[in-house]
């Protein structure tokens, strides 16, 4: 797994500690806590908090903390992933596939941070734009994916598929996702899509409930620009799950690409970690009935 260096000789000035409505107060308080004994500032939002109250702070914050599980860590990598800042991620849900520390181990995670005992895991971060009578009409960044589908009673979708220029195909299916590596263990994964080790730069395109058999995931190689041109809709977008859809009508283009900077994942525990991670949280490769 590739990683890369920070600037460990830096101070943490500043970290912003991020949770939705279900984290516990006392965690929180916990956290806050936790920094200011070790002299570092911080300051919490609410991940479904207004964006822009978030962002007015983020230009003199050197650390992301998430609390909560992989939603709260998704809306933290779109916050974090476009200022190259650090994101460490504390699992208070259920699953916590993408986090790195449990509650109990928040203030242990803190301490080593500030220590420089810690690598960077990078993380490609998908750039979708949706394109309407040659206008940009919306630019939205994920970290897992992005998921065309169609709108209620409305017959299969019809997508023409284009990669750097060149034609792939055309394909009627109910809709269809670009999945980063890292998204490629979550909706991609249900749908029918290959495991991708995580700091990959390649993007995986899943077709859901395609008419055609034939039809399946294809991977692509790192660098290149996505094209799905909507032949027949209507449809609806929805970036790494979000609660609001955004309306795609027939005509519509949207280009998925990787976004110019990537994610950078706080991790302590090593690189192979991933593959333990994936039996233990997923059930990958572990058998169904008990080895004699």
């Amino acid at each position: 797994m590739s990683s890369t260096k920070v600037d460990r000789d830096s101070p943490l000035r500043k970290v912003c500690i991020l949770h939705g409505l279900g984290a516990e107060p006392a965690v929180v308080e916990k956290t806050i806590k936790a920094l200011q004994d070790r002299k570092v500032e911080c300051w919490e939002a609410d991940r479904d908090g207004p964006i822009s109250a978030i962002t007015a702070q983020l230009k003199e914050t050197n650390l992301v903390v998430t609390l909560g599980g992989d939603g709260t860590f998704l809306a933290g990598a779109r916050l974090a992933a476009p200022r190259g800042i650090p994101l460490l991620g504390v699992n208070l849900g259920r699953l916590g596939f993408l986090t790195e520390l449990e509650a109990e181990q928040l203030e242990d995670g803190l301490n080593r941070f500030i220590n420089g005992s810690y690598r960077i895991e990078e993380r490609t971060i998908l750039q979708v734009t949706l394109r309407r009578q040659g206008k940009n009409m919306v630019r939205v960044i994920g970290l897992n994916e992005v998921v065309v589908n169609r709108v209620g009673d409305a017959r299969m979708l019809r997508v023409e598929i284009d990669v750097g220029g060149q034609e792939v195909g055309v394909i009627d299916a109910d809709g269809i996702m670009v999945a980063t590596a890292t998204g490629s263990t979550a909706y991609a994964l249900a749908s029918g899509g290959p495991i991708l080790e995580p700091t990959l730069r390649d993007l995986v395109l899943v077709p859901i409930n395609p008419f055609a058999l034939t039809v399946r995931p294809i991977v692509f190689p790192p660098g290149q620009d996505i094209s799905l041109a909507i032949v027949r809709g209507p449809a609806e977008m929805r970036v790494d799950g979000s609660r609001r859809g955004r309306s795609v009508e027939t005509g519509d283009t949207l280009r998925c690409g990787p976004h110019p900077r990537r994610l950078k994942v706080v991790r302590f525990s090593p690189s192979e970690r991933f593959y333990r991670r994936l039996g233990e949280k997923l059930g990958w490769g572990r058998p169904l009935v008990p080895m004699k």
